[in-house]
């Protein structure tokens, strides 16, 4: 069933029962017994998205883990009910849609120990994943799915298990890798591959994991270690905490993406783990289809609507910022927030001023903080118009859709901004207006996709929007954050979906810079780093203990040395033009903050790096 063609998979069952209420410390597996209607809508959901295979709601439904919950004894009643649903999901949409749908035995871990490591034996684990798929082979499935594996010993005693209880029926062998993509007891792809060759897996694959990027790494290993079918089943990202959820984040487009990167690199079967929906099957549904669509007919005269691609320019053509990092410029951008009103006559002259000194570009914040102000992009083309000077918009994703993301970056690039930098965004519970409803459609890792994607003259469903928008893209990173392994993870996935600079958080620790940057070696694009002039000792604290900004005890005593609050601010701007000068020899360039729209204060410290006569002129 493999061989023909790509096949699609369901999503995630938890991650949608959780969505409509279900208590997280529930038994999911035993929603089969308690409330079938509820099973039955989500299986039914993702038919309609346009999954061909069903997975059986039994993943955690062996003996072991069923026992956690006093639900030992009911293992044979949960997934026979699990069986029964899927079928009856396919059987209906069979009969309504003329669809065919197949139904996969869910076999998960067994949630313990195997011998040498714990106290379960590899006989008792046999035993147990034996219970199980007898029950699910007697119920009816059309193959078994053993999924989510840490370790090869557990895969291979789950792999025997269904080969004495059912050896015609075909198994897909499925392990978890992690942020490396290796397997979690340390085997390669490649390894895991030639195991599972070797002890008679039908297919074998990589699903959960840390996201679709680590996945696809895992099953381009195992393409060349061998010459079974492969299965793609990545989460949706990693899990992020958005106001007191673990949400993930990776939006369906990006999913979309994964599933023809996939394709390409092999894989048959492809499909969702945590945190995937039925959206995100739905938009890999459309991906698939594309790439089976024979190549369109052309009407003379007619444009063609699907994957006409148009590359974007080299980045030194696309902008001058873009020009002036490839040729190694030392660049420099000053910061300035939007008014909180309609007139922006005071930025706008500062800009002046800041194009006057050779400033090569100006950056506006969107919405900082959550905060409600002028729109970033509305600034950024009113400082180039009245100015000709380039400027960067900063986007973010947390008050659009993809709908508006798109429409957006189409004005933005029909308006004439070339340079971006993609953003997740603030939580609103940090603004003025803490209840506002946040999307996060996608993290700003998504949205590099996004316009990436926009870049190629293609819109999230694959079709041509006629020509390239060309942005330089940009991301931000943090090399001072507290958990820098996820930071560095994070950029290397940014770099990856296409970005092209970076700029950093404000830097007052050289050392953390330093690390940064030999951390980021191998994924290196031109850093810009980000210099804030503080203001007084009250702002250090804040920006310490609130924000949680890596301040030196030195910085801070130097702030609090300073007798008056004019002693203070030129203690601030001298801080940052040594922070400036020390960063010099490291990065491609920097980006001075203007504290509470104080342009003057970021030109002094900009100028101070330079001899008088020679601050970097516009290219």
């Amino acid at each position: 069933m493999f061989a023909d063609r790509p096949l699609l998979a369901d999503g995630a069952m938890g991650t949608v029962l959780y969505a409509r209420g279900i208590f997280i410390h529930r038994c999911y597996d035993e929603l089969n017994i308690s409330d079938p209607h509820l099973i039955l809508s989500v299986h039914e959901e993702y038919l309609q998205a346009g999954a061909e295979i069903l997975e059986t709601n039994t993943f955690g439904a062996n003996r072991m883990r069923l026992a956690r919950h006093g639900l030992a004894g009911k293992m044979r009643e949960i997934n026979e009910a699990g069986v029964r649903l899927a079928r009856q999901a396919a059987d209906r949409f069979r009969e309504k849609q003329g669809g065919q749908a197949w139904v996969a035995g869910s076999v998960g871990p067994l949630g313990v120990r195997l011998e040498p490591l714990g106290k379960t034996g590899l006989d008792e684990a046999r035993e147990a994943f034996a219970e199980q798929i007898t029950v699910l082979t007697e119920s009816g499935v059309d193959l078994l799915i053993v999924e989510t594996m840490p370790a090869m010993n557990e895969a291979r005693e789950a792999l025997r298990a269904a080969r004495e209880v059912a050896p015609s029926l075909p198994v897909l062998v499925m392990v978890t890798v992690d942020e490396e993509s290796n397997c979690l007891d340390g085997s390669s792809p490649a390894h895991a591959a030639t195991l599972l060759t070797e002890w008679g897996a039908d297919a074998i694959g990589v699903n959960c994991s840390t996201g679709p990027t680590t996945v696809l790494t895992a099953v381009e290993a195992m393409r060349a270690a061998t010459p079974l079918p492969l299965a793609a089943m990545p989460n949706a990202g990693m899990p992020r905490a958005v106001e007191g959820r673990n949400i993930y984040l990776c939006s369906p487009e990006y999913m979309a993406s994964f599933a023809r990167k996939a394709i390409a690199a092999g894989v048959q079967l492809v499909g969702g783990c945590c945190g995937s929906t039925p959206n995100h099957i739905r938009a890999m549904r459309a991906a698939m289809r594309a790439l089976d669509e024979q190549t369109p007919v052309v009407v003379p005269g007619a444009e063609p609507s699907l994957t006409t691609e148009t590359p974007p320019a080299p980045l030194a053509q696309r902008s001058r910022l873009g020009s002036l990092l490839c040729e190694g410029k030392f660049v420099t951008l000053v910061e300035i927030v939007p008014p909180k009103g309609i007139d922006c006559s005071k930025e706008i002259e500062g800009a002046q001023t800041l194009a006057q000194l050779g400033v090569h570009a100006i950056n506006v914040p969107d919405a900082p903080t959550a905060s409600a102000r002028m729109s970033a992009q509305s600034l950024c083309i009113q400082i180039q118009q009245h100015t000709g000077m380039e400027t960067v918009l900063h986007y973010t994703c947390r008050d659009r859709n993809i709908l508006s993301i798109q429409s957006d970056l189409l004005g933005a690039s029909s308006m004439g901004l070339k340079n971006i930098l993609c953003l997740t965004g603030d939580p609103p519970k940090l603004g003025d207006y803490p209840d506002a409803t946040a999307v996060f459609d996608v993290d700003s890792i998504g949205l590099v996709n996004v316009v990436n994607r926009l870049n190629h003259g293609l819109d999230i469903g694959s079709n041509s929007i006629g020509a390239s928008t060309n942005f330089a893209i940009g991301v931000s990173a943090n090399p001072g954050v507290l958990d820098v392994e996820n930071e560095l993870r994070r950029f290397f996935y940014k770099v990856d979906a296409g970005a092209e600079y970076v700029i950093t958080q404000p830097v007052f620790d050289l050392r953390l810079l330093e690390n940064f940057l030999e951390r980021i070696q191998d994924h290196r694009i031109p850093v810009i780093a980000g210099i804030l002039p503080l203001t007084s000792l009250r702002n250090a604290e804040l920006l310490k203990n609130d924000l949680r900004v890596s301040m030196p005890e030195e910085i801070m005593l130097r702030m609090a040395q300073a007798a008056t609050p004019e002693a203070a601010r030129l203690e601030g701007i001298r801080i940052a033009q040594e922070m400036l000068e020390a960063v010099r020899p490291y990065v491609q360039g920097v980006q001075v903050s203007a504290p509470s729209g104080h342009t003057m204060v970021a030109a002094e410290v900009i100028a101070s790096a330079f001899p008088p006569g020679t601050v970097p002129m516009q290219a």
